[in-house]
């Protein structure tokens, strides 16, 4: 108990959003706490569950083929967005993937977030898992919540959008938001960006953020990864390296990691963990697929006039079997001869690392302090 004490407010101290606060104190500008939900749009005022005289009338929603649903809105009035739960009965892969969560800040015109649901929730592969850290949970792997403050100056706007062909039926969900919060100038918008390559281009790093201009805060991402077993057997897929570069970086980071793996927290291989700030949800062996998250709240990642994140998709095997098979596929290898170079196996003897195409997908999270990213709106249902 001690310790999740210290967690909560060691995380509303390191986001710089608001004032620490005792959880016994009322705040002195009269804060108004409003929830948004099925039983009441809007979140107003006294009329909440108004459905059928008082009595259990409009618990959820079915999202139709096509359709976007508001679930919260605001206007002409700062807040802070503090909890987002939801569920849906049919939570299949299509689902996952194909509905998306949108919110907008301000009078903004483009999304802060557009995001599928499963990924931007923390359900990476498309699959549900019960796991909990630092901004989602997924109590006993049936729902959708997150955590994450929003504090929000003007206004804000949160959709669901249903891209599949599919209903998606039993839609619940809470917004819980706070109005008349006040914030300075340092206070960030809260922006998530998704991204998604089934095969990733040889000796080119996958975007997990592409470049992002102004101030901000980069949170972190969680990944989802299935390794090209055709391709590579089951060879070791994770030896690439996270990279940020920071205000200005060109060819090289500022920040640079030792190992997919490493990154998270863990070593040598992947196997099942939830961690508040780092954690692996699958780890598959048999159906070889993969995903981890990792979150920078005790260790700050601040940049003040741009950003990006990638990741390098390097694998490494010493099975002679493994590498004979790849070398009739003329696969890329590292030899080490002064420094790494790429080099041909089937005219070179010596192996380490290799690079590789797999299947990517991740969602990243960053505080901007600007209510639009300027990032491109990834559309997918798969």
């Amino acid at each position: 108990m001690k310790y999740n004490i210290i967690i909560l407010c060691f995380f509303f101290c390191s986001f710089g959003l608001t004032k620490a606060q005792n959880i016994y104190d009322l705040p002195e500008n009269q804060i108004q706490t409003r929830w948004a939900s099925a039983e009441n749009w809007k979140g107003e005022k006294g009329r909440g569950g108004m459905i059928k005289a008082g009595r259990k009338g409009s618990p959820s929603f079915d999202l139709k083929a096509g359709m976007t649903k508001t679930l919260a809105r605001v206007t002409n009035s700062s807040g802070m967005v503090r909890r987002i739960w939801l569920t849906i009965s049919n939570r299949t892969p299509e689902i996952l993937r194909g509905v998306k969560i949108e919110i907008f800040w301000d009078d903004a015109e483009t999304p802060a977030i557009s995001v599928p649901i499963g990924d931007f929730f923390g359900h990476g592969l498309a699959q549900m898992k019960k796991f909990e850290n630092a901004l989602f949970a997924s109590p006993e792997g049936k729902s959708f919540l997150c955590f994450a403050q929003m504090p929000f100056s003007k206004g804000m706007r949160i959709n669901i959008v249903n891209t599949t062909d599919k209903e998606a039926k039993m839609v619940f969900y809470d917004v819980n938001y706070t109005l008349g919060d006040k914030f300075d100038k340092n206070s960030l918008y809260f922006h998530a960006y998704f991204n998604h390559q089934p095969y990733t281009t040889l000796t080119k790093d996958y975007e997990v953020l592409p470049k992002v201009k102004g101030k901000g805060r980069f949170i972190g991402a969680n990944f989802s990864v299935i390794p090209n077993k055709e391709e590579y057997t089951k060879a070791w897929w994770g030896e690439g390296e996270v990279k940020m570069y920071l205000d200005g970086d060109t060819d090289y980071p500022t920040l640079c990691g030792t190992g997919t793996e490493d990154y998270i927290s863990t070593a040598w291989s992947l196997g099942e963990f939830s961690n508040q700030f780092s954690g692996c949800t699958i780890a598959d062996e048999q159906k070889y697929q993969y995903a981890f998250y990792r979150f920078h709240i005790p260790d700050p990642v601040y940049f003040y006039n741009d950003m990006k994140v990638s990741i390098q998709q390097i694998g490494y095997t010493t099975d002679q079997g493994i590498v004979t098979k790849m070398s009739n596929m003329k696969t890329k290898f590292y030899q080490t001869n002064g420094k790494y170079e790429l080099v041909d196996f089937t005219k070179e003897n010596r192996y380490l690392f290799f690079e590789r195409s797999d299947d990517y997908a991740s969602c990243s999270y960053f505080y901007l302090s600007t209510p639009e990213n300027g990032l491109p709106i990834i559309q997918t249902n798969k």
